[in-house]
């Protein structure tokens, strides 16, 4: 490195690397979780058409059925929804409602964003701090879900308070880039979705 240059110049690009990888793989795990719905309904489907099969043949049913699949499908539909927020937020994938910002200034259009990714990034880690802290009385009380599965709480939970962490350091990102004058990635991202 040369004598002359700061330090830092040399660790962003690594820690936006970092920071893309860990929205990526956020949306990954997300995708995973829909997946798994999707397989866990279809087999339990299965399991209803081979049961309707069996009670047509022998006149009763077998009973086949996966325990507390509607209760695990809600659990990965709650992981899901909330690992996805931060990719679906740099992907420029949320409704934004931006009929007033169109009409400031170029200034006001900053301050306005700024203030809205600042309340949001607020809401986002006191929603974080708070479900971190059920996880960890769930934890600590060892709750069950109530299902046929009795499944630690937690678990689930965690998934959740994840998602969150994830989108208050995507929320913290997006202010660090407007504060320095660059364009918020979600803006940016729609536009090219609009011009496709």
């Amino acid at each position: 490195m040369p004598a002359g240059l700061p330090r830092h110049r040399e660790v962003r690009p690594g820690l936006r690397r970092c920071l893309d990888l860990l929205y990526r793989g956020s949306g990954a795990l997300a995708a995973a979780f829909l997946l798994a719905i999707c397989v866990i309904v279809l087999a339990q489907v299965g399991l209803n058409l081979l049961d309707e099969i069996a009670s047509w043949l022998t006149g009763q049913p077998i009973g086949l059925v996966i325990p507390s699949y509607a209760e695990f499908a809600g659990f990965f539909l709650a992981a899901s929804s909330f690992l996805a927020l931060a990719y679906t937020l740099r992907a420029g994938g949320h409704i934004r409602v931006s009929l007033v910002l169109q009409h400031l200034s170029a200034r006001a259009q900053r301050l306005t964003e700024l203030w809205c990714i600042a309340v949001a990034a607020l809401l986002a880690g006191y929603f974080a701090f708070f479900t971190i802290l059920l996880v960890i009385d769930s934890f600590s009380y060892e709750d069950l879900s109530v299902g046929l599965v009795p499944v630690p709480l937690w678990i689930p939970q965690s998934a959740v308070a994840l998602g969150l962490m994830v989108l208050t350091t995507a929320l913290v990102d997006e202010f660090v880039q407007v504060l320095a004058g660059r364009r918020a990635s979600y803006d940016a991202a729609g536009e090219l979705a609009v011009m496709e």
